[in-house]
């Protein structure tokens, strides 16, 4: 006969009442309490703002839960045309550096401190006011809802300013439809601001001089003369530059943001989607003369995605002109001119970021190497005159092109650090 050890069974004994005391247990805890779902309603794209004009937004709010929440926080965001018309007591102002080739931005934190009822639909007293600033042309907005209070951005930015004037508050619109409740999916919209604006982009070509043989460097120049930024979709580029070698001299060294066609033919990208006004890239082209052509010329142009904002043709192409044998060097300027200014923010290798100012204090950060994308004011014309060099410059890596929408982005992910 087989024994069933006393110790055995003792603790088969012992684990059936801790089974049974923490099935008690559990039945006793209070249930979890859902999150609450909020949603806002899809923003409308608004089109025709004046640069100096207010810019109505209206939006809604649907609390999609069963629970009444208590308090909420409204989030809107702009880019660098657009800026706050109103100042309420219960925001806080500030503003997010460029980073992750997004563009700086002005953003507003409302705390909300009013219950929402659950399947009802709310929208403010009066749609949230922002103004059209000189620079704006294609901007952004997007409006939040959360059910506790949003971290400061890792992308850094300039410290909360307390708003001075009314509350935001949310007023009751009436019961949510089954329509209502679709069209607030998600807890954050976005709308594109378009204004009636222009954004003048200019060339600068080169002179150079030297004999055959001889390495020389020729800088063409984008710059946006405003007066507006230009925002671009994601992932394309402000502009795409067409450079046309001139006969007679060969490319030893290419800007990093330059890629061959053909052995004279290059297209030139920038390093954001965005360019603000008195901004640009500068594409230094190390060519070697390889023998002696009167009246060499090449050609500089604009390519890529069309621009309905630029009104001016003047400037939309420059030469690039070698007179070969002199081997005398001279003085150098550039043409098109600057205006405007910006913050910067992000690094790249090569070229240059740039960021527009924002509502609530200004930020800026991070440097360019490789490359400068600060356009110089200008004299002269279109040309810029420059002599003979029997050495190389030191060029950074390479980054990679991508090619959307006709224009060409070299991304480079950065984050931008604020600089206080």
């Amino acid at each position: 006969m087989t024994h069933t050890l006393p110790g055995r069974r003792l603790s088969r004994a012992a684990v059936g009442v801790l089974a049974a005391a923490t099935l008690t247990g559990l039945a006793a805890l209070p249930a979890v309490a859902a999150e609450p779902d909020l949603g806002i309603g899809q923003l409308a794209p608004i089109t025709g703002a004046q640069p100096g004009s207010g810019v109505d937004v209206p939006f809604s709010v649907l609390n999609k839960g069963t629970e009444e929440v208590g308090k909420v926080w409204v989030s809107y965001t702009v880019t660098s045309g657009l800026a706050a018309a109103d100042s309420y007591g219960n925001c806080m102002y500030s503003t997010e550096s460029s980073a992750d080739e997004e563009p700086e931005k002005a953003v507003a934190v409302c705390a909300v401190d009013q219950p929402l009822k659950p399947g009802v639909l709310y929208v403010p007293e009066q749609p949230i006011g922002l103004k059209a600033q000189d620079s704006a042309l294609y901007d952004k907005v997007r409006v939040s809802i959360d059910s506790t209070e949003p971290g400061p951005s890792d992308n850094g930015g300039s410290d909360p300013v307390p708003g001075t004037g009314a509350p935001l508050k949310l007023v009751e619109k009436g019961p949510a439809t089954d329509a209502d409740r679709a069209s607030h999916g998600e807890a954050s919209s976005s709308a594109d601001v378009t204004a009636v604006n222009t954004a003048d982009f200019a060339l600068t070509g080169a002179r150079l001089k030297g004999e055959v043989g001889d390495k020389v460097t020729a800088s063409v120049k984008f710059v946006n003369d405003g007066p507006a930024w230009v925002y671009r979709e994601l992932g394309q580029g402000a502009a795409t530059v067409d450079v046309r070698i001139p006969p007679g001299t060969s490319v030893v060294k290419a800007h990093d943001f330059c890629s061959p066609v053909t052995k004279t033919h290059y297209t030139c990208g920038t390093s954001q989607s965005w360019v603000n006004p008195g901004r640009g890239e500068t594409y230094p082209f190390v060519l070697r003369i390889d023998k002696a052509v009167e009246g060499a010329t090449g050609k500089v142009s604009f390519t890529g995605a069309d621009r309905p904002f630029d009104r001016n043709a003047a400037n939309d192409t420059a030469d690039l002109v070698v007179d070969a044998g002199a081997g005398t060097t001279g003085g150098s300027s550039t043409g098109g001119s600057t205006s405007g200014g910006s913050s910067t923010g992000g690094s790249t290798t090569g070229g240059s970021s740039t960021a527009g100012s924002a509502t609530g204090g200004s930020a800026s950060g991070g440097s360019t190497t490789g490359g400068g994308a600060d356009p110089q004011t200008a004299t002269g014309g279109n040309l810029a005159a420059t002599g003979s060099s029997s050495s190389l410059p030191l060029v950074g890596t390479s980054a990679a092109a991508l090619v959307a929408g006709g224009g060409i982005f070299y991304a480079v992910r950065r984050r931008a650090a604020a600089i206080k």
